[in-house]
């Protein structure tokens, strides 16, 4: 660099099967500790109660799905998955910031600008979200924890997701080639 620092260089990434062992420890760890297994939309969905309850209490209190989670005395944030989202969040953060990953950059194909990119990822983003709350899990609350207890349900939610994504990626790889 100019100024006489030296930028370092990101660590490589984990052997990919030692990660996957490990993901099978931490959901097993998960079963064991809190009787159900892991799953990214369910802290995000309690985050987004917690807040709707706080502004519109009339209006949760009016809607059944919203009722199970803060109807009346109960707190949404009240669950062990409140706290594996912010370790989701600050573990990520840390690995990046350990590894030398941690920076602000926009990943895309030579064919997309920036604002068309941030797009695709917030419609994606919302997609992906609603998808989670109609099959009632994002992929790893189905994928990893009803995949490892066998449920029927979850292996056909993975099946479709397997199948989604990559009809959907054939129709925008123009984009990122």
């Amino acid at each position: 660099m100019m100024d006489g620092t030296v930028k370092k260089q990101p660590k490589p990434f984990a052997n990919p099967y030692a990660a996957g062992v490990l993901l099978g420890v931490v959901l097993f760890v998960a079963f064991l500790l809190t009787g159900s297994g892991l799953g990214a939309s369910g802290p995000l969905n309690r985050y987004l109660v917690y807040l709707e309850d706080k502004i519109a209490p009339e209006h949760v209190n009016r809607v059944p799905y919203l009722i199970n989670y803060a109807g009346g005395d109960k707190n949404p944030l009240d669950n062990p998955f409140t706290f594996l989202g912010i370790g989701v969040v600050a573990g990520g953060f840390l690995s990046g910031l350990i590894h030398h990953r941690l920076r602000f950059e926009t990943n895309k194909g030579p064919r997309i600008n920036n604002q068309t990119r941030w797009l695709m990822a917030f419609l994606g983003g919302i997609l992906m979200g609603y998808g989670a709350r109609f099959a009632r899990g994002c992929t790893s609350g189905q994928g990893l924890s009803g995949g490892a207890v066998l449920s029927v349900g979850s292996w056909a939610f993975l099946l479709a997701v397997f199948v989604g994504a990559y009809a959907l990626a054939y129709s925008l790889r123009r984009l990122w080639i």
